[in-house]
């Protein structure tokens, strides 16, 4: 049986091209077909929003698992999967398979392992693997530290028109290090190194990138030096975009204190300082995208001592209240939030959604953005709790969702 077309009247409409205007937004089948000034026809399924925000599905970059209750909750339809699976993304099968998972209520758009079983040495057919789904290119939480490979590996996704997904972070420099060096490290006795670690990763990897013209997107840039180097390529006309989590916008490295393994991320909490300058980045166009990071892990990864401990948190259902904390402070507007949570994402991923125009899928979140919560790691939807901000107040809920038309109810 054909399903109802569906009509969204009474919201604010935040297309990801400009500020929230009033109006209502029409769906058949999975597309979009009318915003603006309309009224529902007869027949329709109708949603009255009653005057909250009504946005693109948020479109999340770069996780390690799917964990479709957790993406529900955050108001999130896609997203980018990281080839750091068992077994590794780095044949046509597993990323078809991927590509497959979690329809039809939630798309997921795998990347591709960018050498066999992400040891950086052998290049996969990478070719193959885009044919059977995959989206972009990615070293996963490793970086290529020879540059042959990773020039070889930007070359291959440049002439496929594949963005290369990279982990800033010298492995040489970076070691064993679960801090960053300074003070907080060195009170603490943990492993540590410094903040180059990052510069010296990107530095690299921007001029390979340069050279073999490929789309270089950094997953994550955390450090002061790292968004300067970003900020100065992106004006000479290098082909650069790069993301962030919550956690390095929010948090600095004061967090750990108390060797709380909830805060053991990768790359690890910076300085004050370094937080600030994220922020900016934020404000001033530098920063891309903000994703979760998504990362669910137990107890038997996290309840250890801080250095043995596993990276990650769990950051589906925390990624829009946090990033509306940035618009609620001033430090961007409600435009840019849908600019980095959806419009980007989408446009780096080569897909039609992330904006609520005609044509596109219908992937919908109704958002209720004062909606005060309170996060609780023992009450996730997701696989595990491990969050950097357990019992934090925050604001703002995905109130309704729907992926190409059809509504979520979990």
């Amino acid at each position: 049986m054909p399903r109802q077309p569906l009509t969204i009247t009474g919201g604010q409409i935040l297309s990801g091209d400009g500020p929230p205007a009033p109006g209502a937004i029409r769906c058949e089948r999975d597309r979009i077909v009318a915003v603006g000034d309309l009224s529902a026809q007869d027949g329709d399924r109708t949603l009255d929003a009653k005057g909250k925000i009504v946005m693109p599905g948020i479109i999340d970059l770069g996780v390690f698992e799917i964990d479709k209750p957790a993406f529900h909750f955050g108001g999130i339809t896609r997203a980018a999967l990281m080839p750091d699976q068992p077994p590794p993304l780095d044949y046509p099968a597993r990323v078809r398979f991927a590509a497959s998972y979690g329809k039809p209520d939630f798309w997921v758009h795998p990347i591709a392992a960018a050498t066999r079983g992400l040891k950086g040495e052998e290049l996969p057919e990478l070719a193959l693997m885009q044919e059977a789904g995959a989206r972009a290119v990615s070293s996963g939480r490793q970086w290529i530290a020879d540059s042959g490979t990773m020039f070889r590996v930007l070359q291959y996704a440049a002439m496929l028109g594949l963005p290369f997904i990279s982990h800033a972070e010298d492995a040489g420099l970076a070691g064993d290090a679960v801090a960053t060096q300074g003070e907080i490290a060195t009170r603490q006795g943990l492993p540590s190194a410094p903040s180059e670690a990052e510069t010296l990763a990107i530095m690299r990897d921007l001029t390979l990138a340069e050279i073999a013209g490929a789309h270089l997107h950094i997953r994550q840039v955390t450090t002061k030096g790292g968004l300067d180097l970003v900020r100065k390529a992106k004006a000479r006309g290098v082909n650069v975009t790069c993301g962030v989590t919550p956690a390095h916008f929010m948090l600095s490295d004061v967090a750990t204190a108390g060797f709380l393994t909830f805060t053991r991320l990768s790359p690890p909490l910076r300085s004050e300082d370094d937080r600030k300058a994220v922020r900016e980045a934020l404000a001033d166009g530098t920063i891309d995208v903000v994703a979760s990071g998504h990362d669910p892990r137990g107890p038997e990864d996290k309840r250890l001592p801080f250095a043995d401990a596993a990276p990650g948190m769990a950051g589906a259902e925390t990624l829009l209240p946090l990033t509306l904390s940035l618009v609620r402070d001033g430090v961007i507007d409600m435009a840019r939030m849908a600019q980095l949570l959806c419009v980007n994402p989408a446009r780096i991923l080569g897909v039609e959604a992330g904006r609520l125009v005609e044509g596109y899928e219908a992937d919908i979140a109704v958002i209720d953005a004062d909606r005060p919560w309170i996060v609780d790691s023992d009450r996730m939807a997701a696989q595990a709790g491990n969050t950097p901000f357990d019992k934090q107040p925050v604001q703002g809920r995905a109130i309704a969702l729907f992926k190409g038309g059809m509504e979520i109810e979990d």
